[in-house]
């Protein structure tokens, strides 16, 4: 008898629907649909669009990653589904549809936290043993640097954006730009024929503490182009990207070396940028720091990440959440699940 808990994990908090299923520490789905195409026109989701994409994808989605899976839903041991942050409309459909199978099947329900979702990603690899780590979650809304002793129970924060997030600086330089949406691919592409050093773009807050502060990089690199309109968009795509990749690692790597915690985690959409994937592997080696970065895939919005979280609470003793519990657009990163 398989002792490991078999968690369905569902993620509606944005613009992709997204049902994970995982055994224990194991991926055995993660099926998508993403409605990004239909918010592109607009040059950024629009919450009543992405709630009526939810709706129709999700009974779908949740058939396919049963299918890929090989398992039915009286299998399950648990429902996880993201309950915030997120836009409410968006994650009331995902909580919609977790508490009416966890009700029909008569399974405990985990409402999640979709930041700290993003970190437990990482544990989807049961070769490796958990232990102490340092995460940099950077996403659309979210740049955080956090120690993570115990992924399930909770984890402290050492710092976070004061204004504009790294996702969101991406996406703004990317409209001004006038690439595709969403800004962070279209600018890591560009950058590939750019040159990272052409432009010395500024470093906010860099040698302060573990907060981030992107909105003068933003201002600087508008500034610049006002200026410069004949400049080198790719030199300018790469050289913005290179102070914003500069900046999360030396903070994140600061935290390494004075918590004493060798093992750093990067997570979260912009974790998928190549720049951030290639620097982040040289100055850790440099830094003889373990590095963790998701598949590009599991860097996005995804189910296996709310399995991976669910499973993890499941599998440490924690209570499941009460039925009814609330989604909420703004939550402390720190609260993993819903008591």
């Amino acid at each position: 008898m398989n002792t490991q808990p078999l968690v369905l994990g569902i993620e509606t908090s944005c613009d992709e629907t997204a049902v994970g299923i995982v055994r224990g520490r194991t991926l055995l789905a993660n099926v998508i649909a993403s409605s990004v195409e239909e918010h592109a026109r607009f040059g950024g989701v629009v919450p009543e669009i992405a709630s009526r994409a939810h709706l129709e994808a999700m009974p779908a989605v949740i058939k396919q990653a049963l299918v890929e899976a090989n398992v039915s839903l009286r299998d399950l041991d648990a429902i996880g589904v993201t309950a915030g942050p997120g836009l409410i409309g968006a994650l009331l459909v995902g909580t919609s549809a977790a508490h009416g199978l966890a009700l029909a099947l008569d399974k405990p329900i985990y409402g999640v936290n979709h930041l700290s979702s993003h970190l437990a990603v990482d544990a989807l690899d049961e070769t490796r043993p958990l232990k102490p780590a340092i995460g940099l979650l950077v996403s659309g809304g979210h740049s955080s640097i956090i120690q993570v002793t115990d992924m399930a129970r909770g984890v402290k924060v050492l710092g976070a954006t004061i204004d504009d997030a790294a996702g969101e600086a991406f996406d703004k330089i990317a409209r001004i730009l006038e690439l595709d949406f969403p800004g962070g691919p279209a600018i890591d592409r560009l950058a590939l024929s750019g040159d990272p050093g052409a432009i010395d773009f500024p470093r906010g807050l860099q040698d302060s503490d573990y907060n981030f502060s992107f909105s003068g990089l933003k201002t600087a690199v508008s500034r610049y182009l006002k200026q410069t309109p004949a400049a080198h968009r790719a030199d300018v795509a790469a050289s913005f990207q290179e102070a914003i990749v500069d900046v999360l690692l030396t903070k994140a790597l600061r935290a390494t070396a004075e918590t004493g915690i060798d093992s750093l985690i990067i997570a979260g959409g912009v974790a998928a940028n190549s720049r951030l994937r290639a620097e982040a592997a040289r100055r850790c080696a440099a830094s003889k720091v373990e590095l963790h970065t998701p598949p590009p895939l599991l860097c996005t919005d995804n189910g296996a990440m709310v399995a991976a979280m669910t499973s993890l609470a499941v599998s440490a003793g924690a209570a499941p959440s009460t039925p009814g519990f609330p989604t909420l657009s703004t939550v402390p990163l720190d609260q993993p699940t819903w008591a």
